[in-house]
Parts: C-alpha cells; sequence; structure tokens
C-alpha cells in the first residue's frame, strides 16, 4: 500500500524551508499531499492558484524525478478531515524550534484524539533554513530586500512582480 503524507501550510510563498520539510518527507512517504489552507478571514499575498503554480513549478525544480509524487490541493476543514478524505496516514509538520514543538505536540494531541488513525510526524529544519519563514520573506521582499536566499528564483520573480503592481 502506498503511504501517502499530506504537508499542510499557507505556503505564502514557499520557501527554502518548505523545500527542505518536503525532501525529508520522502523518508516516511511515497506520495506528498500539499495541502494549502484557505482561510476566509485572511488575504494572502498570492491567490491559491498563484501558490499552487509556484509550488508545482519548484517542485518540477526541485524534485524532477519525483515531482509525479506531489500533489497539491486546496483545504478548507480540518487536516484530519482532509488527510481522511484523500488516505493520507501521516500529517508532515516542520519545526524550527523550541517554539515550533510546543505549539506543534499541542496540535498533534489534539489530531490524535480526532484521528488516532493519522499519525504526525516532526521533522526538523536543517540548520540552513531553520530561520526562514514565509512573514519574513514577504515583508523583507515589501521592503525591497534580497530574498534570493530564502526562496527559489521562481518566487523571487513572483514577488518581485508582486511588488510593481
Amino acid at each position: 500500500m502506498k503511504r501517502i503524507a499530506i504537508y499542510a501550510g499557507s505556503f505564502d510563498p514557499i520557501t527554502n524551508g518548505h523545500i527542505d520539510i518536503l525532501r525529508g518527507s520522502f523518508n516516511f512517504a511515497e506520495k506528498i499531499v500539499v495541502a494549502i489552507g484557505i482561510h476566509p478571514g485572511k488575504t494572502p499575498l498570492f491567490t491559491f492558484e498563484e501558490r499552487a503554480e509556484l509550488i508545482h513549478a519548484v517542485v518540477e525544480e526541485a524534485f524532477s524525478n519525483r515531482a509525479n509524487h506531489i500533489e497539491v490541493i486546496a483545504f478548507n476543514t480540518l487536516l484530519v478531515e482532509k488527510a481522511r478524505e484523500i488516505g493520507a496516514s501521516l500529517l508532515i509538520r516542520g519545526l524550527r524550534n523550541g517554539t515550533d514543538f510546543d505549539y506543534e505536540m499541542q496540535l498533534a494531541g489534539m489530531n490524535s484524539a480526532m484521528a488516532p488513525d493519522v499519525q504526525t510526524v516532526f521533522l526538523p529544519a536543517s540548520v540552513s533554513v531553520r530561520a526562514i519563514t514565509a512573514t519574513l520573506v514577504r515583508q523583507i521582499a515589501s521592503m525591497g530586500g534580497d530574498v534570493s536566499h530564502f526562496v527559489p528564483e521562481v518566487v523571487v520573480r513572483a514577488l518581485n512582480k508582486k511588488s510593481t503592481c
């Protein structure tokens, strides 16, 4: 049976940190579903369609031999509900620091209570990407800063295009 993992987030935009976690996810799953959370109360910089397009472009470049093992979807339900709907048995969660760990442990406990058949897997971010957050990338880019160390080139171009609109 193919092991399916779901990796959820806003991905606004996808960063080198996200790519690092995706890479590590293949140690646990044959298929990774990147689930972009859609929240009616939040206005992201990039639309769902733009984020999905960026993720597809990044996946093709970073995981050319495994690109067909990564799917991008939207979700606006509980993550464990979406995981069950798509047949995922693993929730992938990236950890940058102790603050992430404390929060993610709370989520994992609640998710486990709601869906004991869906296991949370924590992946520590590599040292080189540990400080990267999509929020900081957006802030730096909005002020004209160079974000090329934090995101793939296709994302740099998309951020630059957004700032000139």
